[in-house]
């Protein structure tokens, strides 16, 4: 087993897997088999994200402290997952809830991740400021700023 400590524990103290994303190309039509298959509940809401291109759902299963997961449809031609869908779709990305999320961001720019997303609004989360990167091990991971109270 090998223990791997961050440099920076500061900015990657209170992190928490938020949710695991799925991309599909129907959220109506996959839903069900999802939620199936990981015994998961559906509320039925389907957002759609402008700023995103993209319509998200959230799947949660019955331990309260799980990650959700979330299905992502391409919202247009324009879409960002479009692409991903059209090689197969499937999981395409980690998504964790932060405290801080420039000082976040900058960590991971330190330890080398790229940033594909720069913060902006995300309509499913009440508007909080999400950002995109990809790791040096090519792992998309979007973050989550966590809201203030």
């Amino acid at each position: 087993m090998v223990e791997v400590r961050n440099s920076d524990s500061s900015a990657s103290e209170n992190t928490r897997l938020h949710h695991i994303g799925f991309v599909v190309s129907s959220i109506s039509n996959e839903v069900e088999g999802f939620a199936s298959s990981i015994g998961a509940c559906w509320d039925g809401a389907i957002f759609h994200d402008p700023i995103q291109k993209a319509k998200v759902s959230f799947l949660r299963t019955p331990c309260p402290t799980d990650a959700l997961v979330e299905l992502v449809e391409p919202g247009g031609q324009g879409s960002p997952v479009l692409r991903f869908l059209q090689k197969g779709g499937g999981l395409h990305h980690l998504c964790y809830e932060v405290e801080c999320l420039d000082a976040h961001l900058e960590f991971m720019r330190k330890s080398g991740a790229v940033m594909v997303g720069r913060p902006a609004p995300a309509i499913a989360f009440e508007n909080r400021r999400i950002a995109w990167m990809l790791t040096k091990q090519k792992l998309l991971v979007e973050f989550l700023e966590r809201p203030y109270l």
